[in-house]
Formats: structure tokens, sequence, C-alpha cells
């Protein structure tokens, strides 16, 4: 059963399921770069009209469009799109046998730190939102990530960032002093 939630962003919609969509972290895909695209699942997904990005995540997918197509056109096709592959398939749509995508080796313990916090206090709240959040790089008291699915392009994207995430970061924190989308 698919399940749909509005998010922040007018443009997003995110489409919960009791599948296992992706057991190898969160992953984001864009209309643009569907040359690069070799899941065949997303690969359709990103061909239908008004779809500009996907996200895929734990147990949800996240889906931006653009403002020239409505999502009661739209929202049927991603539903069962979905449907029709878990009914033919049991495994989720991003699989990956060695799960190396969250296993970056960073030496610096500040970084640690900040991947830490990020990870269990930021990104179960933008995902909640149909978005996700990945750490860049830390240099001189910056922090630079970057906002992917329901999150990125969203007019309140900046305000979470800056009254959110930055003030998390900075409490738990102390060598972080701001936040930058990338």
């Amino acid at each position: 059963m698919i399940h749909t939630e509005p998010t922040p962003n007018p443009e997003s919609l995110k489409f919960l399921s009791d599948n296992i969509i992706s057991n190898i972290g969160t992953e984001e895909f864009q209309a643009n770069e569907i040359k690069n695209v070799n899941n065949p699942f997303v690969k359709e997904l990103l061909s239908f009209k008004g779809v500009e990005l996907v996200l895929l995540s734990k147990n949800f997918l996240s889906v931006k469009k653009t403002k020239d197509i409505s999502w009661s056109e739209l929202k049927p096709m991603v539903i069962s799109h979905l449907n029709h592959y878990f009914e033919n398939n049991k495994e989720p749509i991003l699989k990956e046998e060695l799960q190396n995508t969250k296993t970056k080796d960073y030496a610096d313990e500040t970084v640690k730190k900040i991947i830490e916090v990020l990870d269990t206090k930021i990104r179960p709240a933008v995902a909640r939102d149909g978005g996700d959040i990945k750490f860049k790089s830390f240099e001189n008291g910056v922090v630079k990530v970057e906002l992917q699915g329901s999150c990125s392009g969203c007019p309140s994207s900046l305000m979470t960032l800056k009254q959110g995430v930055q003030n998390l970061l900075k409490h738990y924190v102390k060598e972080v002093n701001s936040v930058e989308a990338n």
C-alpha cells in the first residue's frame, strides 16, 4: 500500500511504502542527469512528464515536479509505478551488496561529531519532510551540506538550514560557526 504525504515544498510529494525502497541509504536522481541513471525503475520514473527529481530512501520516495504539471495528473502515475514494481519484485529498488555509502573514513574527530549529529538529530527530521541532508565538507568553522529531495529548492529550506541545522550543530559541536548549502 502506498500512502502520500505533503512536504513543505508544494512542488514535492512524499510517497511512503510498507516495502523497503532502498537498503543503501538515501539517493537522489535528477531528470537532467537521466543519461547517467542505470536503475530501470528510477529511469522510467524520471521520464514521466513533469518529474524533475526523485529521492529514494529506506521506506519512502519523494518526487519533485515542474510547475507545468498537477499532482492530480502525476500522483496516480507514481503510485501505479511503485505498485507495479513491488507486485513483480520482492527486493528493494535500490540495493547494493557492499554497503559502503555511510562508512566513509573521516579521520577528523570534529567531522565525525558533525556527521553523527547530522545522522541522528537532523536527517530524521528532514526525512519526515521528504528530503535528505548530506555532509560535504568542514573548513574554518563552516560546515557545507547538500539538501536533497523535497528540500532542494524549497522556499523554507534556507530557514531550516540556518535556524535548525546550524543551531543544532553549533550546540553539539563547538567548532562549528556556520552552515552553508553546497
